[in-house]
C-alpha cells in the first residue's frame, strides 16, 4: 500500500494526518485522492467506516491552501449530525490553514447562519432543505466562484422518497458556478448514481470498492428469531447481558418511528440503563446534546430513528442492535455500519418476527451474506416478559398524556408553513384525496358485489336446469 506523499498530498497535510494517527490512507482514498487533486469530478462508493470523508476533506484543503477565498467549498449532508461530524474534520485538517467553516442546518437560528454565511467562510456544509431556505430569503452571500460541490450520502440526497430534497437541489445548484468539481460519495450505490455517472461533464472518475460483501469483514452479523410480542424482552435481555459483560462497550439500538424511540427510552430507563434518544421530533440542540454525551460515554446506550443511521463514527458503538428488521437492505447496511469502523470489530444483533423473514432474505441476497443465528437461553428472557409488557405499557400510558402525538401534528403544521404551504388547505385537501379513494373503493366494491351476484346467479341458474334435467331422465324412465 503506498502512503499520502505519493497520491500528491502536501507534507504539512502528511505531517496534520500523523497527528490524527492516520498513517496509511485506505483504499477510496488511495484512489480517488489523485483524481480529485487533478481536477477531476468523482464518485466514490465505498463500505461504511471507510475514510470516505477524509478522501474528499483532505484534496480539498489541499487546494484551498493553494489560494484561500470566500465560499471555496459546499458541502451537503441528509442529515444535521453528519454536518457536523463533517465540518468537524474540515476543521481538523484545516487548523493550519485558519480554515473557516460554516455548518447550516435546520433547527437553529436563521439569522446567525445567515450572517455567518456574509462573512464568506471557506467550506459550508449544509443540508439542502436549510440553505435552500437561505438562497431564497436572503441576497447576503454569494457562491458563484465555488470549487467544490461535494454531496456526502450522496445516494439519500438524490433519491426521492419521504424526504425529497429535489425542489432544494435545484435551487442550490441553480446559484452554484457550472464550472467547479463534483464530487459524490455514498456506501450505497443507486440507479440514479449511475445515471449521473454516464452523464457527468468533467473528465469523471468512477471508483467502486470490490467485494463480495457490502459490509465490512470486521462485522459480527447475527439475528434473533422472536415473536412480535416477545421482541422488547429479548432486548432487554441483551442490553442486560452485554452491559454485565462489557462495561465500556457503547450500544446502538434503531427503531422506525420517534414514537418507539420515546417509549424504548423510557422503558430502558425504567431498568435503569443510562440511556439517551435521538430521533426527529427533538429540538436540535437537544439532539446535539444527547450526540455529544453518548460520543463522550457519559450514557452507553443510544435510541435512535435512522437520523443517526447514516455517516456517524462513534469508536465506542462496539453493537448494533435493529429493533425491527429494516424494510430496505440500503437500511440496512447504513445502520450496522456505525460499529466494526476504520478495521475495528463489532457485532449487530437483528430481532426478527415471524413477519419479516422475507426481509431478512433480501438483506442476505443483496449483502451476499448469511446473517447467523445469535445464541439466548430462552428460559432467561421469559421470566423477565411479564415485567417488560407492564413496563412498556405503563410508559405508553406516560407518553399518552404527554400529548406527543398532538406534538407530531404541530410539527408537521409548521414544516408545511416553512415550505410556503396552507396546513389547513392541505388538509382539506387530504381529507377530499381521502374521500375521493373511499368513493373509489366503494365503487369497485360495488362493481365487485354486483359481478359476484351474477356469477352466483348463474351458476344457481346452472343448478337449476341440471336438476331439471336429471328429474326428466328419471321420469321418462
Amino acid at each position: 500500500m503506498c502512503d499520502f506523499s505519493s497520491l500528491g498530498l502536501a507534507d504539512w497535510l502528511v505531517k496534520q494526518c500523523k497527528q490524527m494517527g492516520i498513517n496509511k490512507p485506505t483504499p477510496v482514498q488511495e484512489h480517488c485522492m489523485p483524481p480529485i487533486l487533478e481536477g477531476r469530478d468523482c464518485m466514490g462508493c465505498a463500505k461504511t467506516g471507510s475514510g470516505k470523508t477524509a478522501a474528499f476533506v483532505l484534496p480539498v484543503v489541499q487546494k484551498l491552501s493553494e489560494d484561500p477565498y470566500g465560499i471555496f467549498c459546499l458541502v451537503l449532508t441528509p442529515t444535521r449530525e453528519l454536518a457536523y461530524q463533517i465540518a468537524e474534520q474540515f476543521r481538523v485538517f484545516g487548523k493550519p490553514l485558519g480554515l473557516k467553516d460554516c455548518i447550516v442546518v435546520g433547527g437553529m437560528d436563521m439569522v446567525s447562519q445567515a450572517l455567518e454565511l456574509s462573512k464568506q467562510p471557506h467550506v459550508v456544509v449544509a443540508t439542502p432543505g436549510r440553505l435552500a431556505d437561505h438562497i431564497r430569503s436572503s441576497n447576503t452571500f454569494s457562491m458563484s466562484r465555488i470549487q467544490f460541490l461535494i454531496m456526502d450520502e450522496a445516494d439519500r440526497l438524490l433519491e426521492q422518497g419521504c424526504t425529497d430534497f429535489t425542489k432544494d437541489l435545484e435551487t442550490i445548484l441553480a446559484i452554484l458556478p457550472a464550472k467547479r468539481q463534483t464530487l459524490l460519495f455514498s456506501a450505497t450505490l443507486t440507479d440514479t448514481l449511475h445515471d449521473l455517472k454516464s452523464i457527468a461533464m468533467n473528465r469523471p472518475f468512477f471508483w467502486e470498492s470490490k467485494s463480495d460483501t457490502r459490509t465490512v469483514e470486521e462485522l459480527d452479523q447475527r439475528y434473533i428469531l422472536t415473536p412480535e410480542k416477545v421482541k422488547d424482552a429479548y432486548l432487554v435481555h441483551l442490553i442486560q447481558k452485554f452491559t454485565d459483560e462489557h462495561d465500556d462497550w457503547s450500544i446502538i439500538i434503531f427503531v422506525n418511528t420517534c414514537k418507539d424511540c420515546q417509549i424504548l427510552t423510557m422503558m430502558m430507563r425504567e431498568f435503569n440503563f443510562p440511556t439517551i434518544s435521538l430521533h426527529s421530533m427533538m429540538k436540535q440542540k437537544q439532539r446535539f446534546a444527547n450526540l455529544a454525551m453518548f460520543k463522550a460515554s457519559v450514557f452507553k446506550l443510544l435510541i435512535a430513528t435512522d437520523v443517526a443511521s447514516r455517516g456517524l463514527d462513534i469508536p465506542t458503538v462496539q453493537v448494533v442492535i435493529n429493533h425491527n428488521t429494516p424494510g430496505l437492505p440500503k437500511i440496512y447496511i447504513h445502520r450496522v455500519g456505525r460499529t466494526a469502523r476504520a478495521g475495528r470489530n463489532g457485532v449487530s444483533i437483528t430481532l426478527v418476527t415471524q413477519y419479516d423473514i422475507h426481509l431478512v432474505q433480501s438483506i442476505e441476497a443483496e449483502n451476499k451474506t448469511k446473517l447467523k443465528e445469535y445464541p439466548v437461553v430462552e428460559k432467561d428472557v421469559l421470566k423477565i416478559l411479564t415485567q417488560v409488557n407492564v413496563t412498556r405499557r405503563q410508559c405508553e400510558i406516560k407518553l399518552e398524556s404527554t400529548d406527543f402525538d398532538e406534538k407530531k401534528e404541530t410539527n408537521k403544521r409548521k414544516q408545511l408553513i416553512l415550505e410556503g404551504k396552507d396546513p389547513d388547505l392541505e388538509a382539506k385537501r387530504k381529507a377530499e384525496l381521502e374521500k375521493i379513494r373511499s368513493q373509489k373503493k366503494k365503487f369497485k366494491q360495488n362493481i365487485h358485489e354486483t359481478i359476484e351476484k351474477q356469477k352466483r346467479g348463474q351458476l344457481k341458474k346452472k343448478i337449476m336446469k341440471r336438476k331439471q334435467k336429471k328429474k326428466a331422465g328419471q321420469t321418462s324412465v
